[in-house]
């Protein structure tokens, strides 16, 4: 492995710490109430999140939260479960409603804990009255495939919900409620992040069923009446029952670029941050990355973070880091001096075991030696295949904590 290939892992593995709980939870922990204090938690750094909590928390507490299968933490005053992602299953709904009869008994004196990070919408599952969990469960694959980007799949799930959309403030009332986030959006909107349980709502049911007909998903009867009804809606900013609710959003891709530009430049490498929200389609991100290296004179690091999105048309095994990292390749085919890294900062790239894959100057000529054909494994969406097929993937296993994509294209010449 190259040099340079290592120092775009070292690269990400600065983001990850930058974002992991053991690093920049503990000084947004509230004061203690007078009462008791409840914790509950939903997403892929929920257990280590929870961990951190009970650590830096003096006094008594309980409480329960639910990550994927896979990315538990030990704790011992806070239950971890694990559940389903990114379809969820019924121990995320079990999880819920455990949940809500945790912080239904409080009183003023209370505090709920709120941990809440990326992959809560499918972990923290209670589907609205009338609609049954395998109802959710062929929307929320329908939409993973669909190419709708991170707002619009929170959206409907919201509206599908009984507990997102700011509707788990409702359950915890008259407790003060306390929800720390670690953003996995764009624009880090605490109304996004996992849906926003605590955070008031300023998208309409009408939009859920409008994103449902653009994407041409079909819908079953119950949900079209369910989102055709007054009782889909989702409490709005503003509301009462956010009168003692406090969002604080802990830990960005932004903090995590940034402390990877600052290792690059104490290496004497100039740096560019390409943005921490970028989106769209993996494939044509990184043709148009490609587009911008190609331009490049000097030696010089282009750092990116965001969403991505992938409109499946094939039967591969892909996600989207390893998309976007096999389409820059196949645009800088026989370019020479270009190493790049592409991978999901929760360790999980899509479904995959992987957290993504890296780009060298020999990856082309490697595949055409192996005769393997890039743009068939493009057509197919099977990057992942691709760079396996190379030894090119990236493996970190479960990082507990999730900003979202990072990529780093390193200009060597």
């Amino acid at each position: 492995m190259s040099s340079e290939t290592d120092f775009l892992k070292e690269l990400f593995h600065v983001a990850i710490a930058t974002a992991h709980p053991s690093n920049c939870l503990a000084t947004y922990l509230p004061k203690a109430p007078r009462g008791q204090t409840v914790v509950v938690g939903a997403g892929k750094a929920a257990a280590s999140m929870a961990q951190v909590v009970e650590q830096n928390w003096p006094w008594s507490l309980s409480g329960l939260v639910v990550t994927r299968y896979g990315h538990a933490a030990q704790c011992n005053q806070i239950e971890v479960w694990e559940a389903a992602h990114p379809v969820p299953d019924e121990t995320g709904v079990q999880a819920a409603k455990k949940m809500i009869d945790m912080v239904r008994p409080l009183s003023t004196d209370d505090l709920v804990l709120v941990l809440i990070s990326g992959g809560g919408s499918a972990l923290l599952t209670l589907p609205a009255q009338g609609i049954s969990l395998e109802d959710k469960q062929k929307i929320n694959s329908a939409l993973l495939k669909s190419g709708a980007n991170i707002y619009e799949m929170n959206c409907v799930r919201k509206h599908l919900s009984a507990i997102k959309g700011g509707q788990f403030a409702r359950y915890c009332a008259p407790a003060a409620v306390t929800c720390l986030m670690i953003s996995d959006v764009p624009g880090d909107d605490p109304s996004t992040i996992a849906s926003g349980p605590t955070v008031g709502d300023a998208t309409t049911r009408r939009q859920a069923l409008g994103i449902l007909e653009q994407y041409n998903i079909t819908i079953t009867p119950s949900i079209r009446a369910h989102l055709e009804s007054t009782h889909s809606e989702t409490p709005k900013p503003g509301d009462p029952i956010f009168s003692r609710v406090s969002n604080i959003v802990i830990a960005t891709a932004s903090n995590s670029l940034t402390a990877a530009s600052n290792l690059a430049r104490q290496r004497g490498v100039e740096t560019l941050v390409l943005g921490d929200d970028l989106q769209g389609e993996a494939r044509e991100l990184g043709k148009a990355h490609a587009k911008l290296v190609m331009r490049q004179s000097r030696p010089v690091l282009l750092l990116s973070g965001g969403e991505t999105t992938v409109t499946v048309s094939g039967t591969g095994r892909g996600g989207r880091n390893v998309e976007y990292l096999l389409a820059l390749a196949i645009e800088l085919d026989r370019t020479a001096d270009i190493y790049a890294l592409a991978a999901d900062t929760d360790g999980i790239d899509g479904s995959e075991v992987n957290a993504g894959a890296v780009f060298t100057p020999t990856t082309l000529a490697r595949a055409r030696a192996k005769n393997l054909n890039p743009q068939d494994y493009l057509s197919n969406n099977d990057a992942y295949s691709f760079f396996a097929e190379l030894g090119d993937l990236l493996t970190t296993g479960p990082t507990l904590t999730n900003v979202n994509d990072f990529r780093a294209i390193y200009v060597a010449r």
